[in-house]
């Protein structure tokens, strides 16, 4: 069972530390696998004047930084958008990602999956909002060489600015996948485009989410974390705030079918 947090982009060396060594505490005292994430750049951003990230090499060096200070146990996630991008990590940087995250608008470009997966790295697919569950044979059939692939759900499409949450899809990619399969219950609450000029959301729903996947199977979750997400410089409105961050985990590990307890 694995745990995926962190902010939707690395904003500063303080600010991802201290989630990373938070989320990183709750998630050992509950036997959970973690994974902290953050993106270099947001490269899909609603408008030209959504914030992306404060660079690639800058958030390189500060995550070399974090997981020095983790002791080299922390392990990092981050999102890719082009076959260079892989192409720097895995030059300059291969020590210090451990997952490469392929978008979802990006899930099904051939060249990039087949970078991505020439690394040896893991490899996490987030299933467009445009695709059935069964849409991922295609894309999985592009991940032959891959170490390893995890599939996560990130919502459906459901008319206009709108996700909705399929749990008989969630269930279908748990009996025909031999991938992981992980949920993003923030993202899920997600109104892509929903403010105009950014995306809207309803952190309130993450909770329930969390707790209906545990109960159907999922064992791994993704879920964006700030310690201030009405002010932060993109996904705020589905972000979680880092003091409800525990509550839900717990909540996770409760509502799961493989809990003895």
């Amino acid at each position: 069972m694995k745990i995926i947090a962190g902010p939707c982009q690395h904003e500063s060396i303080y600010e991802s530390f201290e989630i990373a060594s938070h989320c990183r505490r709750v998630c050992q005292d509950l036997g959970f696998d973690y994974y902290f994430k953050a993106s270099f750049d947001k490269a899909n951003r609603s408008s030209i004047d959504g914030k992306r990230g404060i660079g690639f090499d800058k958030t390189l060096r500060d995550f070399y930084l974090i997981k020095e200070k983790h002791g080299n146990k922390l392990k990092i996630l981050t999102d890719v958008h082009t076959v260079e991008q892989i192409e720097l990590i895995q030059s300059k940087h291969s020590e210090v990602i451990d997952v490469l995250q392929i978008p979802a608008f990006l899930c099904r470009q051939t060249d990039l999956l087949k970078a991505a997966c020439a690394t040896g790295k893991i490899v996490n697919i987030k299933k467009g909002q445009f695709l059935a569950p069964w849409d991922m044979k295609g894309i999985l059939s592009k991940t032959e060489d891959a170490r390893e692939v995890w599939i996560t759900e990130r919502g459906t499409s459901f008319g206009y600015n709108t996700l909705v949450v399929d749990f008989t899809g969630l269930d279908y990619m748990l009996n025909n996948y031999d991938n992981d399969i992980v949920f993003d219950v923030t993202h899920s609450v997600q109104k892509p485009g929903g403010l105009g000029g950014s995306s809207g959301g309803n952190r309130d729903f993450v909770p329930g989410l969390a707790r209906a996947g545990s109960a159907l199977g999922i064992k791994n979750f993704f879920i964006e974390v700030h310690r201030d997400p009405d002010n932060a410089p993109s996904d705020g409105p589905n972000m979680v705030h880092i003091k409800d961050f525990e509550k839900i985990v717990k909540d996770i590990h409760a509502y799961s079918y493989s809990n003895p307890s």
